[in-house]
């Protein structure tokens, strides 16, 4: 019997659902209401109500009890399954309570369908105050409550059902396909479509681990199974089940790459091993697969690698399969830098035609990807550009052409990289938080603005060019703007940097982005630190243009004072964001090349100026100076100086008083703007040419291109990254993202550059006999035409004989020639030490050959 001294009567509590009624009455209700009025439909429905059975140990729980007064919800109790039966009654509908789903009492209940739940429902619901939920299966807990699963990849048709009695339990419900709804994808396995579909609508995929330790924790009344900090424990990672191997990368890069597999879920193995499922290629450096891949093998991009990070999901491979690259545009470039012909006109020629073809591309390769209209087509009020442009027009143009770049990677980083970290509703949750993002990117939105309206001002002026149109006046309209938006991004600029750097190493998602976005072509693979840098440096080079600019504007010119005023007002901004920031350690190396390098011009010396690297080569041509000359190239963020060894002559420069430096061992040759560096050329290493390199500069004032080549001597710098370096800084200066498109390869014969004779002991006398004859030739060169002095002078000499005075003109003829004959008559250090020294190298090669016989 049940106790009834334990049926309360405090108030009576129906249940939430008005599913509680049986299905006969819910159809006879139906019946009534449309057969009767409704006032007679309410008399007869028989009244029900919600009682508790406390099964067991349940009644004995004190905390139980106070929870169904809470509720205000009658209770008895029952110790055995005997008593169910007395407990039948058709005004009650019970509920039973029962502690222990897995006692035997339960499943008695189970099989006779009564309505059975856990102790955490009752005590959840006295805390919020909601009346109990109607459930037709078995309840315990609420955990998963309004969740909806969907499972996938079992097999085992034993560990399924239990896992979907699990999930009823606490409240979840089940759907056997996959839908919009569904909010929750157990899965076994990362493959089927139901995962691929999970994937793409950014479903969280949970290991079946998720479901047991949420039933583990049944009885915590506030625990909820989806939550953020529980569910991300035992999402599926993106590399489960996959074996991963790597081609084509550094051994940094793979290295950091089998630590990120590791840390998903995967596993690695080396390149060719039959169990890997995956080949992840680095399509940049891998023109060919070392084998032939099986059917059973995912041939993918890097891009599939860092893709399924930052989604935290494994990415269809479909769409980043790798395929080998052969495009016509590279077949063409190949052919164009591959001709070759014994004739050596039709090789000039040719070599001339290379040059005009490289000259073409390189005319159009400053502009932005996407020119504006006004670039492209003519307007009535335009005016037509000369057909030969004066200095100024290409000044101008190339600060147009550089401020365009400069907005199109501004726009760059904020489109590919600020706004979708921005996002809401990214798939595995936010990358960054907002605070990150703000200290990352700063200003860049209000840098961009103003650039695009400067850009916009500079378009304008480009297409309907006059001489006397002021380019000055368009940065005195925004100095005010720049003044405002550049100290703020700036002065943080380190600050930006170490966030980067420190959310990299400690967010995997964020380092899968940055992976992702770096590799796109609108990036020119560059790091995002790299990009932002470009801020840092845009004003330099910019007041650098406008002072060119005004070397090339008459002084009659208006905009000659307005330039002027611009480039003050540049170096205001620039002083106010940089008067704690001065680099000492950069100006002292610039100063230690000014002292090094004789005739250095003094404008290299500039505080935002920094020196990147130095290196020896050998001139291979005439330009820029004879071949043979040792020449040091030394590289600045954006310019090259070139300077040449300085030749060992009479009367060399003796230090100043007080001089503590020794004297100037390099001969100042040319000051070099990056910007006119057009192409780098990487020579091809053959029998005949070896470390060997050449530059295409187009000069402001020339109309053609001119080809300096050089050979490295720099034995711990490689030829690689000394191109790659360069070709880094001449994009950085025009503001140009690809830098890889700025270097070509090349045959040596394709551009006549050898480095057959630069090392033999005979090549280098003839090119020392080579300059002596001409300091010699320079020294005695009195007379631009010497035969017709002597001619004169005998003529002068015979009439001396025949008794006739010589003319005033004659006179100093005669004393022009006695100076000359002087002059031969002393003996040359240089014309006797050179010979004899020429002589005894010859007999010691001719020694050393024979010994080596």
């Amino acid at each position: 019997m049940a106790d009834s001294s334990g049926l309360t009567c405090a108030g009576r509590a129906s249940l939430a659902d008005s599913s509680i009624f049986g299905s006969t009455v819910t159809e006879a209700s139906k019946e009534n209401l449309l057969n009767g009025p409704t006032l007679y439909v309410e008399e007869e429905m028989p009244q029900v109500e919600t009682r508790v059975v406390l099964v067991q140990e349940a009644g004995k729980q004190e905390e139980l009890i106070k929870a169904l007064k809470e509720i205000k919800v009658p209770f008895v109790k029952m110790e055995s399954v005997e008593e169910y039966e007395s407990l039948d009654s058709p005004e009650f509908e019970n509920v039973f309570i029962v502690m222990d789903f897995q006692d035997p009492v339960f499943t008695e209940l189970y099989k006779t369908d009564c309505r059975v739940i856990g102790p955490p429902v009752v005590l959840n619901c006295a805390q919020k105050g909601e009346p109990l939920p109607f459930s037709c299966r078995p309840l315990y807990c609420t955990s998963m409550m309004n969740l909806v699963l969907c499972f996938t990849g079992f097999r085992k048709k034993e560990e399924l059902v239990r896992l979907v009695t699990l999930v009823h339990h606490m409240g979840g419900v089940i759907r056997k396909d996959f839908n919009s709804k569904v909010t929750h994808l157990v899965a076994n396995c990362t493959q089927g479509e139901k995962f691929r579909i999970a994937v793409s609508l950014g479903t969280p995929i949970m290991k079946p681990e998720w479901i047991y330790k949420a039933w583990e924790r049944r009885n915590e009344q506030d625990f909820c199974a989806s939550a953020d900090d529980f569910r991300n424990e035992f999402k599926v990672p993106p590399f489960q089940d996959c074996i991963l191997s790597f081609l084509g990368f550094s051994d940094e890069e793979k290295t950091n790459m089998e630590e990120m597999t590791e840390m998903q879920g995967g596993s690695y193995l080396q390149v060719g091993d039959e169990r890997c499922t995956h080949l992840i290629v680095e399509e940049n450096t891998v023109k060919e697969l070392p084998f032939e891949p099986s059917k059973k093998l995912y041939v993918v991009k890097q891009e599939w690698f860092w893709g399924s990070i930052q989604m935290d999901a494994r990415a269809g491979e479909t769409m980043y399969l790798y395929e080998k690259a052969n495009t016509p545009e590279l077949k063409k470039s190949v052919s164009l830098l591959s001709l070759s012909t014994p004739n050596s006109n039709r090789k000039r020629r040719r070599l001339k035609e290379t040059l005009a073809q490289l000259s073409r591309e390189t005319d159009l390769s400053p502009f932005p990807p996407q020119t504006p209209k006004s670039c492209t087509k003519s307007s009535k009020n335009s005016t037509p550009v000369p057909s030969k442009q004066s200095a100024r027009w290409q000044v101008a143009k190339e600060l147009y052409q550089t401020e365009s770049n400069y907005v199109n990677i501004l726009a760059t980083i904020i489109q590919l990289f600020q706004v979708p970290l921005e996002e809401e509703g990214q798939r595995g949750g936010p990358i960054l938080a907002p605070e990150e993002i703000k200290t990352i990117f700063g200003s860049i939105p209000d840098i961009f603005d103003v650039h695009t309206k400067i850009k916009d001002d500079l378009e304008g002026l480009i297409v309907n060019w006059d001489e006397s149109k002021s380019i000055g006046d368009i940065f005195l309209k925004y100095s005010k703007d720049l003044v405002k938006t550049y100290p703020p991004f700036v002065n943080f600029f380190e600050m930006s940097k170490e966030t980067i750097i420190k959310c990299e190493k400690q967010k995997p998602r964020f380092h899968a982005f940055l992976k992702i976005n770096q590799a796109k072509p609108e990036c020119g693979r560059q790091s995002l630190v790299e990009l932002l840098i470009r801020p840092v440096q845009r004003l330099p080079s910019v007041a650098l243009l406008l002072n060119d600019l005004k070397k090339h504007t008459a002084e009659e010119n208006p905009d000659k004072s307005t330039l002027e005023k611009a480039i003050g007002s540049l170096k205001e901004v620039m002083t106010h964001i940089n008067e704690d920031k001065r680099k000492t350690e950069a100006q002292k190396q610039i100063f230690d090349v000014v002292y090094e390098v004789d005739g250095c011009p003094a404008n290299l010396l500039s505080s935002h100026r920094s020196l990147i690297q130095r290196v020896e080569t050998i001139s291979l041509g005439e330009h820029p100076c004879d071949r043979g000359e040792q020449v040091t190239l030394f590289l600045f963020n954006d310019c090259l100086e070139i300077a040449r060894k300085r030749h060992k002559v009479i009367g060399t420069f003796r230090s100043p008083h007080g001089q503590t430096r020794p004297p100037a061992s390099l001969k100042h040759i040319h000051l070099m703007p990056l910007s006119q560096i057009k192409k780098v050329l990487d020579i091809r290493e053959t029998e005949d040419c070896h470390n060997a390199f050449a530059l295409l500069v187009r000069p402001p004032t020339e109309q053609a291109n001119v080809l300096l080549s050089f050979q490295m001597t720099s034995e711990e710098l490689p030829k690689e990254n000394w191109l790659k370096m360069l070709c880094r800084h001449v994009a950085n200066t025009i503001c140009k993202a690809d830098a890889e498109n700025l270097i070509y390869t090349a045959d040596p014969e394709t551009f006549e550059v050898n480095t057959k004779d630069m090392d033999s002991t005979l090549s280098r006398a003839s090119r020392a006999i080579k300059k002596t004859s001409k300091r010699v030739t320079r020294a005695f060169s009195f007379s631009k035409t010497p035969r017709r002095v002597l001619r004169r002078a005998l003529m002068t000499s015979q009439s001396s004989v025949e008794g006739r005075s010589p003319l005033s003109s004659d006179k100093h003829v005669m004393s022009r020639m006695s100076s000359t004959s002087s002059l031969a008559g002393i003996p040359s250090p240089s014309l006797v030490t050179l010979p004899s020294f020429f002589e005894r190298r010859s007999h010691t090669l001719s020694r050393s050959t024979t010994h080596l016989i």
